[in-house]
């Protein structure tokens, strides 16, 4: 069965990468179960940040086409922007395209000014992403669902609903992950009180 998971993880993984007609990606596409259900978010609040990533998406496809590669990751209606815009027009425009989608609050543009990434680099940043994942789920300290993990270009975005604990915590285990080049917290700070409320209990 371990066989078979990962022989799928490897096709999916294969077919995201040489899909050359679809350079805009977004999050939360293959949600489980369990993570729903240890999500801090409210199942609605899911739903609504996987509705902003589709329309932003969208949008910049329509606008802006093959011109960039962009990201779009939404999170508590915080939108993250990374990738690829090749110049300074395109990098405004894409900002602009996700500011104006129905229930953002706040757009974070973390997208650079370069030329689009190569396959390769993508690759690495999948295996980066699955290293700091495997790291947070192996930290008995931590809820890993409780974090929303990007790759760009070996940059490690986090995102969340956190306490200052875990934030820390975590920026100190992904920085230590190798291929790692910087980490960019983009987390929501709530109280160890607010945590005690609702969060589930680790096994």
């Amino acid at each position: 069965m371990k066989k078979l998971s990962l022989t799928l993880t490897a096709a999916l993984l294969a077919s995201a990468l040489t899909t050359g007609c679809a350079p805009l990606l977004i999050g939360g596409a293959m949600v489980g179960g369990v993570t729903v259900a240890t999500d801090r978010r409210t199942s609605g609040m899911q739903l609504e940040d996987e509705t902003i990533e589709v329309k932003a998406a969208s949008r910049i496809r329509e606008q802006l086409g093959d011109r960039v590669h962009i990201n779009v990751n939404s999170y508590n209606r915080v939108v993250l922007i990374t990738g690829e815009a090749r110049n300074e027009a395109d990098h405004a425009a894409v900002e602009r395209a996700v500011a104006g989608v129905e229930n953002v609050s706040k757009v974070l543009n973390e997208a650079a000014v370069t030329m689009h990434s190569s396959l390769s680099g993508r690759s690495n940043d999948v295996l980066i992403k699955s290293r700091v994942k495997a790291q947070f789920i192996d930290a008995r300290d931590l809820i890993s669902n409780a974090f929303y993990v990007v790759v760009e270009r070996g940059e490690v975005f986090l995102m969340g609903r956190v306490t200052e604990r875990e934030a820390n915590r975590a920026t100190e285990i992904a920085r230590q992950v190798s291929g790692v080049k910087k980490v960019v917290r983009a987390f929501e700070i709530i109280s160890e009180d607010e945590l005690a409320r609702y969060a589930p209990k680790k096994q």
